[in-house]
């Protein structure tokens, strides 16, 4: 039996989890979040410090900082990551026992696939997917995942070049939607995504760090988004999803003040890429 753990543990050491965490007691993390795993966990507080310990044999380097954003600490601790597999997190997810040996599992059984996109199940009223079969994820079904649902091959996607924006998510100028980006971008950039069945953990209920109801932030905050994703066919995409969901979003507001905000949000969008594509070609001209 001794022998068996410490092959595990050592299988184990090819997977690192990178947590993006916010106001965290980072001592008690590890325990609470149940790895078996190494951990880079980057802290959004009130000091920029580092700091590591152990649990269960398992390395848990933490990185506190200042800096606001989802995405920034996941690009963060993308950086510090050097084991060949990775699991995006966020610190109240809680995984189940043999989570990582499911992880390394299906890497191994699949060689072709870059990234694999897992279930991990959401709290009540939060659920956005399931993956009811194993297959490729494509440029049609790839908007419904979550970050930490996404495990990657380390050294593809640091190759890759992919990055979360740092304009959408918690702490971020828009809500949410970074985790579509980057799906959006991986695909672009010709990684093969795949999804599978394996349930390796569950969100514990807390208070979102962005959703505060159907507000007029909200739809325009999801024009902007859909500017990004879709570009041209920002409108259509985002008037499928507005019909789609109409019971739920029009309860409070009527459905041609949140179509109204969406388009906003989709004209927003397009003026602020337009500047933000202008910026970078200045820095890249040096004007």
């Amino acid at each position: 039996m001794d022998t068996e753990k410490k092959t595990q543990d050592v299988d184990n050491k090819r997977l690192q989890i990178l947590v993006a965490a916010l106001n965290e007691n980072t001592t008690t993390l590890a325990n609470r979040m149940g790895l078996e795993c190494d951990a880079i966990v980057i802290n959004q507080c009130n000091e920029t410090a580092e700091s590591m310990y152990h649990y269960k044999g398992y390395q848990i380097k933490c990185y506190h900082r200042e800096s606001r954003g989802v995405g920034r600490s996941r690009n963060e601790a993308l950086e510090h990551a050097d084991a060949a597999l990775l699991l995006f997190s966020d610190e109240d997810i809680v995984y189940r026992p043999g989570y990582a040996k499911e992880v390394i599992a299906a890497f191994d059984r699949n060689p072709q696939a870059d990234l694999i996109l897992f279930n991990v199940r959401q709290s009540e009223g939060r659920e956005t997917y399931q993956n009811k079969d194993n297959g490729r994820v494509r440029w049609y079904n790839y908007g419904r995942y979550p970050a930490y649902a996404v495990a990657a091959r380390t050294q593809r996607l640091k190759e890759s070049g992919v990055r979360f924006s740092l304009l959408f998510g918690g702490g971020a100028a828009y809500s949410n939607g970074e985790d579509s980006l980057f799906l959006r971008d991986c695909l672009r950039k010709g990684l093969r995504i795949y999804r599978n069945i394996a349930l390796i953990g569950c969100e514990t209920k807390r208070d979102s760090t962005w959703f505060e109801g159907y507000t007029d932030r909200f739809f325009h905050d999801r024009g902007v988004l859909y500017h990004y994703l879709y570009g041209r066919m920002a409108y259509p995409f985002a008037l499928r999803w507005l019909i789609k969901n109409r019971a739920s979003f029009c309860a409070e507001k009527p459905f041609a003040e949140c179509k109204r905000l969406l388009k906003e949000g989709i004209a927003h969008g397009r003026v602020s890429d337009s500047d933000n594509r202008n910026d970078r070609t200045g820095v890249a001209d040096g004007t």
